[in-house]
């Protein structure tokens, strides 16, 4: 039997909205799409500067005529030709994912977006909006959501193996800040960081709080519901959020808590994932990504590995290489361009798409919610409802 790809006849093609040479979530991004043949870059606008965008695209070997000067060239470039891009993935600084993404939508693409899909709630849910209307396909990438064990902890929460959810943690806990860099040399990069303005809400939220929201809430297989929140800063005088820790109260009526902060000096990118039920509990760690920690009650606690035998075939699949191997994050985000392409070219073909757990825009609503509601809790002292998508 032919697969879905062969159907297809083609790899889609894909449009990069920045990640330019140097940028190290630009080679992710194009090294997971292309990984398994699914998606072909070939066009893109990889700097704010035309003439550095152009250099980036000869730099990557593109053709010259498909490294463009700005995102509304590409986009009406790309109309044009009967061989234009399907979608188009966005690795921008925080205040450009909105209008970029939209932008995109309006001009019939699918998009990959980078996290936070925009800058608040509102600009979250009129994404939303134009994805239905325009019937198209919108992704977040939320890599850590598609590791093949991350992916068997949520089969597990939903098999019923833990029991009811009681308790959900989760922290992301990194070291990126954790200096004065406010007082170093200029920076490109530090630049739109550290203006509330540009990196948004919170800063540490929209950097990696929001892994640790949508990790927690894929597992538990539940929403935020409510949050009581202290939102700040640990190095003094910083004036962008660099902490936040929360209680949460999950729809399904598990509790949880949550600790995200990019100023822990000595931390390496850690997201660690404790989910517990009536019967057992899971644990779950970046550092040891292909490995999952089953431990039910009365039992001796199990490790269980990316690829052992009796994992479901779903989850096998989302592994590339025998266990023992090492995979990491680009392998993740391919996961999520796999199934972005798998939905498209079935939808192209007439046929009935797979049901595939990658993120999507209303996830990414949803963190925006998540993100307000620990504003409003910090701010007014108690607990605070987190907004739910208008229907």
């Amino acid at each position: 039997m032919s697969t879905l790809r062969e159907r297809f006849g083609r790899p889609l093609r894909l449009a990069v909205i920045g990640g330019g040479p140097g940028a190290w979530i630009g080679t992710m991004h194009r090294g997971a799409a292309e990984m398994d043949g699914h998606w072909k870059v070939v066009a893109g606008v990889f700097s704010s500067d035309a003439q550095r965008s152009r250099d980036a695209g000869a730099a990557l070997g593109m053709d010259p005529a498909r490294a463009y000067g700005d995102v509304p060239e590409m986009l009406a470039r790309e109309r044009e030709r009967p061989d234009g891009v399907d979608a188009v993935a966005i690795m921008t600084p925080n205040d450009t994912h909105h209008p970029y993404a939209a932008a995109a939508l309006d001009a019939g693409l699918d998009v990959v977006g980078d996290k936070p899909v925009a800058h608040d709630f509102a600009q979250a849910c009129d994404l939303v909006q134009r994805t239905r209307k325009g019937g198209r396909l919108f992704a977040v990438a939320h890599g850590y959501s598609a590791y093949p064990m991350t992916r068997y902890a949520r089969h597990l929460v939903r098999e019923g193996v833990l029991g009811d959810v009681r308790l959900v943690q989760v922290e992301y806990i990194q070291s990126g800040l954790a200096t004065r860099v406010e007082d170093g040399p200029p920076s490109r990069r530090f630049e739109w960081i550290l203006d509330p303005q540009r990196s948004g809400l919170a800063l540490v939220m929209g950097a990696i709080g929001c892994h640790a929201q949508h990790l927690a809430c894929f597992v538990a297989d539940a929403s935020v519901a409510r949050v009581s929140a202290e939102v700040g800063a640990l190095m003094p005088g910083r004036a962008v959020v660099d902490h936040v820790s929360a209680l949460l109260a999950f729809d399904n009526g598990a509790r949880g808590t949550f600790t995200v902060t990019q100023a822990a000096a000595g931390a390496e990118n850690d997201i660690r994932l404790r989910v517990f039920g009536a019967k057992g509990s899971l644990e779950w760690s970046h550092r040891q990504a292909s490995y999952l920690q089953l431990s039910i009650q009365g039992e001796a606690p199990r490790a269980i590995g990316r690829g052992d035998a009796f994992l479901p075939p779903e989850i096998l699949a989302a592994g590339r290489t025998p266990r023992g191997h090492p995979e990491g994050l680009r392998e993740a985000f391919s996961n999520i361009y796999n199934e972005v392409a798998a939905e498209r070219m079935a939808l192209a073909l007439g046929e009935t798409p797979p049901q595939a757990p990658y993120p999507r825009i209303t996830d990414g609503a949803h963190t925006m919610a998540f993100i307000e509601a620990c504003i409003r809790s910090h701010k007014d002292g108690h607990w605070a409802q987190v907004a739910q998508l208008p229907a």
